[in-house]
C-alpha cells in the first residue's frame, strides 16, 4: 500500500530522479544526493533523507562490487575516521529540528554544496584534508543526503576507476553510519523503509545503465545542469523555511 500523503505519480517521479542519480553516481563516482536529493524534497521532503540513504547504501555496494579492483583503503580510512565525527553531530541535530527549521537546514546546506563545487578549490589527497572533507560529508550527507560535494574536492585530481571505487567505499561506511543516526534520531522508521523498497528499483536501474555510459558520458558536461537543479531546491527549501507554505 502507497504511504498517506504519495500519490503513485509521486512514486514514478521519485524513481525516475534516483534512476538518473544513481546513473550519475555510476558514472562520476558521486551525484544520487547531489542530483536526486533536491528534487526528492521538493517532489515531498518525506523522500529525505531517511529513504534517500537507505537507497544509497545499496547503490554503494554495488558500486564497491563494480570497482573493488581499484580501492586503495589506505587513503580512505582518513576520510571514514572524520565522518564519524560528522554524521554524530549530524544526528544530534535531526534530534531537535524539524519543521521550518529543517527545511531551512536543507537549503542553507544545498547551496553550500553546491558552493563548494563551483568554488574551484583543488585540496590536496592527505591525511588531514581527508579527515576534515569525511566529516562535512558525514554530516551533510546524514541530513539532507547530500554527502558528495566536500569529498569529491579531495578526489577531483584523480582518476576514473580510483575515484567511483574509493568513493563508494566512503559512500557505504558513512551511509550505514548515517542509517544509524536516523534512527536514533527519530527519522528512520516503517515509512521511510516502504517508501525505500518504493523507489529502489530506479535505484537499480541507474546502476545498470551506468555500466554502459561510464565511458561515454562526460560528467562536465553535465554539471552545470546538476548544480543548477540543487540551486534551485535550496532556495526553494529555504523560501518554505521561511514562509512556512
Amino acid at each position: 500500500m502507497i504511504p498517506d500523503g504519495i500519490t503513485l505519480a509521486d512514486l514514478l517521479l521519485a524513481n525516475l530522479f534516483l534512476l538518473a542519480g544513481a546513473c550519475l553516481q555510476g558514472v562520476a563516482g558521486y551525484g544520487i544526493g547531489t542530483l536526486s536529493a533536491p528534487l526528492l524534497f521538493l517532489l515531498s521532503p518525506l523522500f529525505v533523507p531517511g529513504p534517500l540513504v537507505v537507497n544509497a547504501v545499496v547503490l554503494a555496494i554495488l558500486l564497491l562490487l563494480r570497482n573493488r579492483a581499484s580501492i586503495r583503503f589506505r587513503e580512505v580510512r582518513y576520510a571514514i575516521g572524520g565522518s564519524i565525527v560528522g554524521t554524530t553531530l549530524a544526528g544530534l541535530t535531526l534530534a531537535v529540528i524539524t519543521g521550518a527549521a529543517f527545511d531551512l537546514m536543507f537549503g542553507a546546506l544545498i547551496l553550500f554544496g553546491v558552493l563548494l563545487s563551483v568554488a574551484g578549490l583543488r585540496p590536496a589527497l592527505n591525511p588531514r584534508n581527508s579527515v576534515i572533507a569525511g566529516a562535512a560529508s558525514g554530516y551533510m550527507g546524514t541530513v539532507v543526503a547530500v554527502g558528495g560535494p566536500p569529498i569529491a574536492m579531495i578526489y577531483q585530481n584523480e582518476k576514473g576507476p580510483l575515484v567511483r571505487a574509493n568513493m563508494s567505499a566512503f559512500f557505504l561506511f558513512t551511509s550505514c553510519a548515517s542509517i544509524v543516526a536516523l534512527f536514533f534520531a527519530g527519522r528512520l522508521g516503517l515509512l521511510e523503509m516502504k517508501l525505500f523498497l518504493f523507489t529502489l528499483p530506479g535505484v537499480v536501474i541507474g546502476f545498470l545503465m551506468s555500466a554502459t555510459l561510464v565511458r561515454r558520458l562526460p560528467f562536465s558536461a553535465m554539471r552545470p545542469l546538476i548544480l543548477g537543479i540543487a540551486a534551485v531546491a535550496g532556495v526553494g527549501a529555504l523560501i518554505r523555511g521561511l514562509t512556512g507554505s
